[in-house]
């Protein structure tokens, strides 16, 4: 009995395993997806340091849910502080293979997490083609790149930016007294 449940259990993993769609995480030479021509999305702003990682749309408009997809970036350091050091195939957890019309953003933040930081940016939303991996039949599939992706900026929230005005401010008054 108990070598049926572990045999079991094994093909259940495998199975699932084989079920799941994968994405190439990358911002370098992309396709425009109405052109054809190669292109690449520079992230800017603060990105020394700074993690990005590809995030699940579902939903629309303001009941739209982002959902974090294993797998991070970080950005190469300085002068090429806007990309990230190579691609990265990460799997699209409850995707099959092959699926096509799947929703993400890029997200990139400095700190511990992109909802607990001030200084943030999310790309445009990017509309996969089929996703990659083993499909239920048929042979396997290439991942797709973000083609799609635009460049954007990582930069402080307008919160931080008003309280570091409100402080200049203060100073300036308490100078002039």
């Amino acid at each position: 009995m108990k070598k049926l449940l572990v045999t079991l259990a094994a093909v259940l993993v495998s199975v699932s395993a084989f079920a799941q769609g994968t994405v190439n995480f990358n911002n370098r030479s992309l396709t425009d997806p109405t052109t054809g021509a190669i292109y690449n999305a520079p992230i800017s702003g603060n990105t020394v340091g700074a993690t990005a990682q590809l995030f699940l749309v579902t939903g629309t408009g303001a009941s739209a849910t982002y959902t974090p997809i294993p797998g991070v970036q970080t950005f190469r350091a300085a002068p090429n502080n806007a990309y990230f050091p190579s691609g990265l195939v990460v799997t699209v957890p409850g995707v099959p293979a092959g699926t096509t019309g799947t929703r993400v953003v890029v997200r990139a933040w400095q700190g511990a997490s992109y909802d607990a930081t001030t200084e943030r940016g999310q790309s445009n939303e990017i509309v996969l083609g089929a996703l990659g991996g083993i499909p239920a039949s048929g042979p396997p599939i290439t991942p797709p790149d973000l083609n799609g992706l635009q460049p954007f900026t990582v930069v402080p929230e307008p919160s931080t930016l008003a309280l570091g005005l409100l402080g200049a401010t203060a100073l300036l008054f308490r100078r002039r007294k």
